[in-house]
C-alpha cells in the first residue's frame, strides 16, 4: 500500500481559513488584507497584528489487541456523529504530543496506554472550518476496563483485517488498512 499523506472531506484548495476575520482579536480594529509572510493575510492598522490561520495539532491512536483494534462510535452533537472512529482529539498548548495521545485515549475510552511507535503524519482537511495536522500513533493497553467517555458513546474491538463499520474519517480507514498491510514500517518510539 502506498503511503497516504493527505485526506480530503472538501474541497480546501481556495480557502485560506481568513475570510471571516474582520477585526483584530488583540484591539479591536478593523483589520485590512496585506501581503505577509508570502500571503495576503488580515493585518491590523493599529497595532500590526497579523492573523495566521493554521491548522490544529491533534493526535489519533491506533490500540491493537490480538488482530483486532478499538474503535468508537461518535456521540451525536460531535463532528461526524453516528459514525465510528479511532480516539484521539486535539493536542492542546500545554501537552506534547505523546502525553496529548494518552489523555484523549482515557477522556474517551478509560484506558491506560503506551504510546510505542508513531505510525504516521498527515494533513486532514476535514471542512471549511477544520484543518488539522494530525500525528497518527500505536500503543498497547497497560490497564483500566474500555468505558466510552468524551464524545464517544460506544466502544468496540474490531478485527483488524476485516469489514469496518462506517468511518468517520478516511484517515482512519487508511490508517487501519496500512496497519493490516505494514506492521514493520514504523517509526518505534520504545
Amino acid at each position: 500500500m502506498k503511503r497516504q499523506y493527505f485526506f480530503e472531506s472538501y474541497d480546501w484548495k481556495d480557502n485560506d481559513g481568513l475570510s471571516n476575520l474582520k477585526y483584530c482579536p488583540a484591539c479591536g480594529t478593523k483589520c485590512e488584507k496585506k501581503e505577509e509572510s508570502l500571503r495576503v493575510r488580515p493585518v491590523c492598522p493599529k497595532c500590526g497584528f497579523v492573523h495566521y490561520k493554521n491548522p490544529y495539532p491533534g493526535v489519533v491512536v491506533a490500540i491493537e489487541k490480538e488482530g483486532k483494534i478499538l474503535l468508537g462510535k461518535r456521540a451525536p452533537g460531535s463532528f461526524q456523529a453516528g459514525k465510528w472512529c479511532l480516539p484521539g482529539g486535539f493536542v492542546e498548548f500545554d501537552d506534547n504530543f505523546v502525553d496529548s495521545a494518552i489523555r484523549e485515549v482515557k477522556e474517551e475510552t478509560d484506558l491506560d496506554v503506551e504510546i510505542n511507535a508513531i505510525l504516521s503524519v498527515s494533513s486532514n482537511f476535514l471542512s471549511s472550518d477544520l484543518h488539522a495536522l494530525v500525528v497518527s500513533l500505536r500503543a498497547t493497553v497497560i490497564g483500566g476496563t474500555p468505558r466510552p467517555g468524551d464524545d464517544i458513546v460506544e466502544l468496540q474491538w474490531f478485527d483488524i483485517a476485516g469489514q469496518l463499520p462506517e468511518m468517520a474519517f478516511s484517515a482512519d480507514t487508511y490508517l487501519i488498512e496500512f496497519l493490516n498491510e505494514n506492521t514493520a514500517d514504523v517509526i518505534s518510539l520504545v
